[in-house]
């Protein structure tokens, strides 16, 4: 049976307008060898890279589905890791663009992203509350460490300690020891939400950002590095116990903590706080990479950025102070009592983290990131809410530091949502209208190629030649443009409240508009002498007004300019006859307004989209509702027929366009993409192309395929489409011996992984059919007395005519190193004795030692009960257990000799070179200035 209706495929095709998406945090990235010229942005569900000294977008990193959240790029510049908000991480390669490794963990949107110093680990911090390390190399998680009731906001690594520290939203600051992975420390000296930490002054002092004006700092001392270890314990508060934290009132409000001191590895005091200027919450608290500048802002559009003194500039310091106080102490007191003469002078909090300026940006501030470039000079570029990136310079080390805009990325994006849509009569151009500008795009290039200022503009349209456009404004106003040369040829008052709707009619002489003054306008196109030249230019006059009862929505003529369509505020479309404006129907049967609507190439139907989120579609002869369709979710912001055919798009509120057959009353497929409410779309005249925009800010253009699109093909991929997310938010398998709250693998079960577990079961069963078809063939071929050749399976025949064991060797190397314990997690039990008993084999002949024993000791740990009580297993793994200890042993002994070796080649190049590998030689002569100083100074306070 052939097709009877065969549509076609829309599909995106490009993302634009956009510059930078509000979720995420804007950084600094290092391409090509470059620093401080490249940024990486979250633009939806992709990440752009864009080149701050030409404005241009020069990598995209293409993402899948989900809005980013968080980005964060590695210490070596060659990778950045993008948080997503379904809480998944993938870490894009910057060289190629490409995503290799997925990280799947989180329940819930990522908040915090964080390498250590080597970028070997990554910490992630989720809304879900929980902290997850990730091993970068081996593309595995290492561990999840519960302890926080809200969001976390920040997570840090130290650099010289095994410890990380996090904030949350649940007003905690946390500390944990990553070797055994518990929670140390809680820091509960904030009233509330806990936004941002950085450390600062070599890692010994934590400042801490909070819902108040004030920025609290902490000091931070190690137990082996305290000086003096014979150091009186506190006293304990009487009621206390071992390992209870005594929290008590400071003077200021806060809330102070003593340790216990049986299992403490540092102390952490209060040491003052610094008040910023801004009243609101701290949004994001930062340092650059030299931990000499520390910046904040709030709500607002200013950063307020602070200096950091060394401990050299804090001496120098406390050295002038002395001087100053010796000798006021010299006049003040007598010759006699001056030998005996003690000054003390200490550097207040004030004195060692100085205000250096405030930033003033153009629009409220989303994110920031700072670098210092090798001139000195500190760059800060701004993700601002009005979709625009702006780069300012300044030099910290002036008295008087003046912030300079050296760059801004405007031309890629309105400010503001995009509100109108229009496509030019040859399907090249696109015009896009906000509430400050007009932009005009190539659709090929997705170029922006014209920018004119207008007012709050609401509805558009091409003039017939392309050369001019026509603008509707909140305000009731037609603007006129010309394209060439990006003016405003004439502004008419034309409505007393907003022109909700223009129709450019099918002779194309004219058009009609409608408005919030209960009113609709025809107008005509004129050509009138031009005041400034003699030529003339292109005008419009006002022809007859239709006065209504209600506030006009949407106007509508049919193909043949007979009708007028018009949609009123009190839920009905009422048709007029155009050349009499004598009404003809009243289509009534909407519970809310209809909002937009269209008629069919040929005047037989009218489709109206309302804001009770159905559709009808209606015939214009009789008036009759041939079928009423639940469209969207919310409600139907536009419809559009595709020209030259009787299917047509909706776009609702709901974030989805729809496309309908209006004959068939059936839903042919969903374009999702945009992540806010869509306000409107565009369908190009020849019915190739569609322009949506929405609240997200971004623009998306779709092309039709020549793929043929089967309705039933699609309902199933549909149906499988909801299952993968079924199984997504499935509860996660219960391991024996921990309840379901608290599981701390790491992994999260996902369709993937559930797919790995099935094809690590169909090799099982294809082994175990194998073997025992080998079994049967072997009896045969020894009755028969002779060799009968064995038929290979195809599958084993695709992999090179491989073994049964070697096959499952192949499909376990195939899965993702990310996805290997949470697809054996879901693995039956019936499955493993075999599982053993290959591993043994694998093991002996020593391939993927590291692999196999990877997976032998997470089934022991998940299994262990059924394993240790299976007597058929007890021989397999007192073998597993020889293998594995002998193979471990000569793969240590490889990497220990490898490790030597490459040491020794050290060791001869730098003899050769006499210069320092992989270690900053710099830093070691700093180090030794500074203890030679110190050593000084203790000498001139001895003599």
């Amino acid at each position: 049976m052939g097709l009877t209706r065969q549509y076609l495929r829309y599909v995106a095709s490009a993302v634009f307008g956009l510059i930078g998406s509000q979720k995420g945090n804007i950084v600094f990235v290092t391409l090509r060898g470059e620093k401080g010229r490249y940024v990486a942005v979250p633009a939806c569900e992709h990440v752009f890279i864009w080149d701050l000294r030409k404005g241009e977008k020069i990598l995209i990193l293409q993402g899948l589905k989900h809005e980013v959240t968080f980005l964060c790029p590695s210490p070596d510049g060659l990778h950045l890791a993008v948080g997503y908000e379904d809480g998944s991480i993938r870490i894009f390669s910057l060289l190629s663009g490409e995503g290799n490794v997925t990280f799947n963990g989180h329940k819930a949107a990522i908040t915090s992203l964080k390498y250590d110093q080597l970028g070997g680990r990554l910490a992630s911090g989720s809304k879900d509350t929980d902290i997850i390390v990730w091993d970068v190399i081996n593309e595995s998680g290492l561990y999840r460490l519960k302890g926080h009731k809200d969001a976390v906001t920040q997570a840090l690594f130290l650099r010289d300690k095994n410890l990380l520290v996090t904030s949350g939203k649940d007003t905690m600051v946390k500390w944990w020891d990553l070797d055994t992975q518990h929670c140390f420390k809680t820091m509960v000296g904030h009233r509330t939400e806990v936004w941002g930490l950085v450390l600062v002054s070599e890692e010994k002092r934590l400042i801490t950002g909070a819902s108040d004006s004030e920025l609290r700092a902490w000091d931070i001392a190690y137990l082996q590095e305290m000086e003096d270890p014979e150091e009186p314990e506190p006293k304990k508060v009487k009621g206390s116990s071992p390992g209870i934290q005594d929290t008590r009132e400071a003077e200021d409000g806060t809330l102070e903590m003593d340790e216990a001191p049986e299992d403490r590895i540092l102390t952490c005091r209060k040491a003052g706080s610094i008040m910023r200027e801004g009243r609101d919450r701290v949004v994001n608290l930062a340092v650059d990479r030299t931990g000499r500048i520390l910046a904040c802002h709030g709500t607002d559009s200013v950063l307020e950025v602070f200096r950091i003194l060394s401990k050299e500039e804090i001496q120098k310091k406390i050295d002038k102070k002395m001087k100053k106080a010796k000798k006021k102490a010299k006049l003040n007191s007598c010759k006699e009592e001056e030998e005996d003469l003690e000054v003390n002078v200490e550097m207040t909090l004030q004195g060692e983290i100085q205000r250096v300026t405030n930033i003033k940006t153009s629009a409220k501030i989303k994110s920031f990131d700072l670098i210092h470039t090798p001139q000195g000079e500190l760059k800060a570029v701004f993700l601002l809410q009005n979709n625009l990136v702006e780069l300012y310079s300044l030099n910290p080390s002036m008295s008087t530091p003046q912030t300079v805009r050296t760059n801004r990325i405007t031309i890629g994006g309105h400010r503001s949502d995009v509100r109108t849509l229009s496509f030019s009569s040859d399907n090249i151009a696109v015009l896009s209208a906000a509430a400050d500008s007009i932009k005009i795009w190539n659709r090929s290039t997705l170029q922006c190629i014209r920018t004119m200022t207008c007012e709050y503009a609401l509805c558009s349209f091409f003039v017939p030649g392309d050369r001019q456009v026509v603008i509707g404004t909140k305000t009731g106003k037609l603007q006129l443009y010309d394209l060439a040369s990006g003016n405003l040829l004439e502004t008419i008052d034309a409505h007393d409240g907003a022109l909700w709707s223009l129709s450019l009619s099918p002779d194309q002489r004219g058009f009609v508009t409608g408005g919030a003054d209960k009113s609709v306008k025809f107008w005509d196109f004129e050509l009138v002498k031009d005041e400034n030249s003699t030529q003339k230019r292109l005008s419009v006059k006002q022809t007859r007004t239709l006065q209504l009862d209600e506030e006009v929505l949407c106007v509508s003529y049919s193909p043949n300019q007979k009708l007028l369509a018009v949609s009123l505020l009190d839920c009905t479309v009422k048709i007029f006859y155009v050349d009499t404006l004598k009404f003809f129907l009243s289509l009534y049967g909407h519970k809310l307004p209809v909002i937009c609507m269209d008629i069919s190439y040929d005047g037989a139907l009218i489709a109206t989209g309302s804001a009770d989120r159905n559709v009808k579609i209606w015939g214009l002869d009789f008036g009759d509702c041939h079928k009423s369709l639940f469209a969207h979710d919310d409600s139907v912001m536009y419809l559009k027929f595709v020209p030259k055919s009787h299917l047509f798009f909706t776009a609702g509120k709901d974030h989805k366009i729809k496309q309908w057959d209006a004959d068939k009353f059936e839903h042919i497929q969903t374009l999702e993409g945009h992540h806010q409410e869509i306000w409107c779309l565009a369908v190009s005249p020849s019915g190739d192309y569609i322009v949506s925009s929405s609240h997200d800010k971004s623009l998306r253009l779709w092309e039709r395929t020549r793929e043929p699109l089967i309705l039933e093909e699609e309902r199933e991929m549909q149906r499988e489409a909801e299952y993968e997310e079924s199984v997504a938010k499935e509860d996660q398998p219960v391991v024996p011996g921990e309840t379901q709250g608290d599981n701390y693998f790491t992994g999260k079960k996902t369709i993937e992984t559930v797919k790995a577990a099935e094809r690590i079961m169909e090799a099982i069963e294809l082994y175990r059919e194998e073997t025992a078809k080998m079994r049967e063939h072997k009896a045969i071929c020894k009755a028969a007395g002779k060799e009968v050749p064995l038929p290979i399976n195809p599958i084993l025949m695709a992999y090179g005519s491989i073994s049964p064991s070697a096959y499952v060797l192949e499909i376990f190397k195939g899965i993702k190193s990310s996805e290997l314990e949470e697809s054996l997690l879901v693995l039956p039990f019936s499955y493993i004795p075999d599982i053993l008993k290959l591993f043994n084999e694998f093991i002996q002949l020593g391939s993927e030692v590291e692999l196999l024993c990877r997976c032998l000791f997470f089934l022991l740990r998940i299994h262990f009960g059924q394993i240790t009580s299976n007597e058929m297993l007890v021989p397999v793994i007192e073998k597993l257990k020889e293998t594995t200890i002998s193979k471990v042993s000569q793969v240590r002994d490889v990497i220990g000799f490898n490790l030597a070796g490459l040491d020794y080649l050290k060791r001869e190049c730098e003899a050769k070179s006499e210069v320092m590998f992989f270690a900053d030689a710099t830093s070691h002569l700093e180090e030794k200035k500074r203890k030679k100083k110190k050593r000084e100074k203790l000498i001139l306070t001895l003599t």
